[in-house]
């Protein structure tokens, strides 16, 4: 049966304004996505039970909930496709951090089992399917960092600086439903155009009340102060800051405190999973 392995990056929101809440009780805001060359990876051994089958089980996630699973199921629903799939796991990014691996996981999941199963949807279709698993989901689906609106899958494919990234992240996790529910969060930002993205305005709206709720979240931005303006990507607990090279930023992370997970990464602006895709599998996809 057909298999592959592929990539499952990581993102940066180098910004998140708030600028207003919906009527359905999601916010709408806007941000900048920044892919980055380091993530997780899955490998897909499709089969003929029908069956999806994930491994290793990840700690206090039943497999119902997991996105890997959920993604491949969504999947055979819409497509009634009967296959299944043994899907392996290699997990590096810390969970509940605002990298987005739970919802790269899911995009990988739908790119490579649409062609190992042959289902023929194209990535506008992928993406919408993933919006019901995610609003990060899309993004990662569409393969390049971006201006982002709505609820995060209004995407405008941008081209970055490629610049050098240490992300930091402490020992913690942030559920995204509680700061989105809570009471001090700035939810009226004056909305930007793309055309005048400037980093000096760049911020996180959500960090000052993360920064209350979670001390060490606080401690790890102050720690990056020492080199660069650090910010919190998504609703945290990764924090993170800019380097020209990647000589300077293996030098930070070299005196990073052991208690924290930390890593250094390059920004891309087109998805190493994508740029990886057209050596396993050829044909253009479908278009729509």
């Amino acid at each position: 049966m057909p298999s592959a392995t592929l990539p499952s990056p990581a993102k940066l929101n180098l910004f998140l304004h708030i600028t207003g809440r919906r009527d359905d009780g999601y916010h709408n805001l806007q941000t900048l996505f920044q892919l980055l060359d380091f993530g997780d990876t899955l490998t897909f051994k499709t089969n003929s039970s029908g069956k999806i089958t994930l491994s290793p089980q990840i700690a206090n996630v039943l497999p119902d909930d997991n996105l890997i699973i959920r993604a491949a199921r969504l999947l055979q629903e819409k497509t009634g496709c009967t296959q299944g799939c043994d899907i392996v796991l290699d997990k590096v990014l810390p969970m509940g951090a605002g990298l987005g691996g739970g919802s790269s996981n899911a995009a990988t999941t739908l790119i490579g089992l649409n062609r190992l199963w042959e289902c023929g949807l194209s990535l506008n279709s992928l993406a919408e399917a993933g919006c019901i698993l995610g609003a990060d989901v899309p993004v990662f689906v569409q393969g390049n960092s971006a201006f982002a609106e709505g609820i995060g899958e209004l995407l405008t494919p941008m081209t970055l600086p490629e610049q050098w990234y240490l992300v930091i992240t402490p020992e913690c996790q942030v559920a995204t439903g509680e700061i989105f529910s809570n009471p001090q969060l700035t939810r009226n930002s004056s909305p930007i155009k793309i055309r005048a993205l400037s980093g000096v305005q760049y911020r996180n709206d959500c960090q000052s009340v993360v920064e209350k709720l979670y001390p060490a979240v606080k401690q790890a931005l102050d720690w990056l102060k020492d080199y660069n303006s650090p910010l919190m990507t998504g609703t945290g607990a990764s924090v993170f800051c800019c380097f020209e090279d990647q000589t300077e930023a293996q030098q930070a992370l070299d005196k990073v405190p052991k208690h924290w997970n930390a890593f250094v990464a390059r920004g891309a602006n087109r998805s190493s999973l994508h740029r990886q895709f057209g050596k396993l599998f050829t044909g253009a996809w479908p278009s729509g």
